[in-house]
């Protein structure tokens, strides 16, 4: 049942409802069915434009359907989508009932353009946070263009499904019953899959923008702080984001941020996206970088080159690409990303309850996810490779004292195994380099971060790990072109530092402007 407060939070919700909108549920007699007809009566008596119904005929029971009443829009999910997912419910209420989604106006005509049949299910878990993005951004298509049905599934609620189509990881999407993405999309990207000429489109209205001032890659802390401080110095300044937050959207809990004692990393994510639009930033929203080149003389104007073909200049230019999850680069890892190799313990650790599960890397991130997994899965094998674990005295204390959890040290993983469907165990190599195998579900890897900064070699200094070289003033070796967080040689990979360093890396492009020749 749902607690005061939030039940205050959805009645204040409610008033956004233009039509009137039916829960129709299809449920059982089991105790997963009750808590969802409990919770669905309880969401309907908070607004005389919402009713009820435990009559529905869908094929997946406990499920349930928003649909606005009179009419073909409707949203389904199977299961209860709470935890992370219950703001996509919340969403999904209000847009069948007439509120319109956040979604940029030229997108939304392409999505009422589209035309075919697409029956898409999405597989989430209510502890992953790459999940609601995917739900959000089908289920906004769907309200908006009626060939387009989306049902999003609780993949503990329909165990037989997940273990048929094998699924280990999530966010995994289905269209017409094959599949379709894994992992985390938003709306453009989800376009481009399915119309190949908007990547076209994109590309060339973006080669009408004119020259920046400064021009910020990335759309994580370093990126998002960068592109404020130029902004409040007058600047035209533009921002390419594959995704606002990067890294900090795969953090589960953030309680080292200062003036903020607890948050989750989706949450800290939207407040950056929010706080760069209240200024006047061109967001390039769903774009990556794939070349960069520098100006020939002092007065020219940098290019950057995106991987859709369009081209940006700018005056100055603010590197702050991030890092990503680092590979074993073992064989079987790549056969089985998505099928047992997982990269995010909060996402995918639901999925191997009760299982036994491997866990590579014997750093922060590597413990705090055999911890995390502990409480899930039946056993954890963590592997580090060097003769002792990396992490926090305090985070090693806790790994110790779990009963379930087995550590081994001087342990160099070669290979994944399978049976062509999925991982069934890990090979790894001892300190008298003799191979041992573990018979294991699933391969958690979490062995650090490397740069985003492959597209970048040539162009500018990278250190003999492919970070950005740069001095205290945020600057490369190419003048007028700046770096900040992860993807750089500034030491302590921390979202506060990031934050602190892009506005660092602001104020040294606008101290490079204001001497730049009239």
């Amino acid at each position: 049942m749902l607690q005061d407060d939030l039940k205050t939070q959805m009645r204040a919700y409610m008033d956004y409802l233009r039509e009137n909108v039916v829960l129709e549920a299809t449920l059982g007699t089991d105790a997963r069915s009750n808590e969802i007809r409990d919770v669905l009566a309880e969401v309907a008596s908070l607004s005389d434009k919402v009713s009820f119904s435990d009559q529905g005929t869908d094929a997946r029971s406990p499920s349930f359907v928003i649909r606005r009443a009179g009419s073909r829009e409707q949203v389904a999910f199977g299961g209860l989508p709470m935890g992370h997912e219950f703001t996509s419910f919340v969403l999904a209420l209000l847009q069948v009932g007439g509120h319109p989604p956040k979604i940029d106006a030229d997108q939304i005509e392409q999505i009422r353009a589209l035309d075919g049949d697409f029956q898409f299910e999405t597989y989430f878990s209510q502890s992953c946070q790459n999940c609601p993005d995917v739900v959000q951004a089908l289920n906004a298509m769907s309200v908006l263009n009626p060939k387009i049905k989306h049902i999003a599934i609780d993949g503990t609620d329909f165990q037989a499904e997940v273990e048929e189509r094998g699924i280990r990881t999530v966010p995994q999407v289905y269209l017409n019953g094959v599949p379709f993405s894994s992992g985390r999309m938003d709306v453009a990207q989800i376009l481009a899959k399915l119309d190949e000429s908007s990547v076209e489109r994109a590309a060339a209205k973006l080669g009408d923008l004119a020259p920046f001032d400064v021009l910020v890659l990335g759309g994580g802390p370093a990126g998002a702080s960068a592109a404020v401080y130029a902004a409040r110095k007058g600047l035209r300044t533009g921002i390419v984001a594959d995704r606002f937050g990067g890294q900090v959207m795969d953090t589960a809990g953030i309680e080292n941020f200062i003036s903020v004692k607890e948050t989750e990393g989706p949450h800290l994510a939207a407040a950056f996206e929010a706080h760069v639009r209240q200024y006047d930033v061109e967001v390039i929203a769903s774009q990556r970088a794939n070349k960069l080149v520098p100006k020939q003389d002092e007065v020219g104007l940098h290019e950057v080159v995106l991987e859709s073909g369009a081209s940006l200049r700018s005056k100055t230019i603010i590197l702050a690409t991030g890092a990503r999850w680092r590979q074993l680069g073992v064989p079987g890892e790549k056969e089985y990303m998505t099928k047992g190799v997982a990269y995010c313990p909060h996402c995918d650790g639901p999925f191997y309850k009760g299982r036994p599960v491997v866990v590579a890397g014997g750093g922060n991130s590597g413990v705090e996810a055999a911890i995390d997994l502990a409480g899930i899965v039946s056993h954890v094998t963590l592997l580090q490779r060097g003769a002792q674990l990396k992490a926090d005295k305090v985070l090693q204390d806790k790994l110790h004292s779990l009963k379930n959890v087995t550590v081994l040290t001087n342990a160099l993983t070669v290979e994944i195994q399978g049976n062509g469907k999925e991982v069934t165990g890990l090979t790894y190599r001892d300190v008298d380099g003799v191979s041992q195998e573990i018979k294991a579900d699933g391969v958690f890897v979490q062995i650090g971060l490397l740069p985003n900064t492959e597209w970048l070699k040539g162009a500018l200094d990278l250190s003999p790990y492919g970070e950005i070289v740069i001095n205290d003033h945020c600057a490369t070796s190419v003048p007028g072109v700046f770096a900040a967080g992860d993807a750089t040689t500034v030491p302590y990979k921390q979202i506060v530092i990031a934050t602190g360093e892009g506005a660092k890396a602001s104020l040294s492009a606008f101290d490079y402007l204001i001497r730049l020749p009239v």
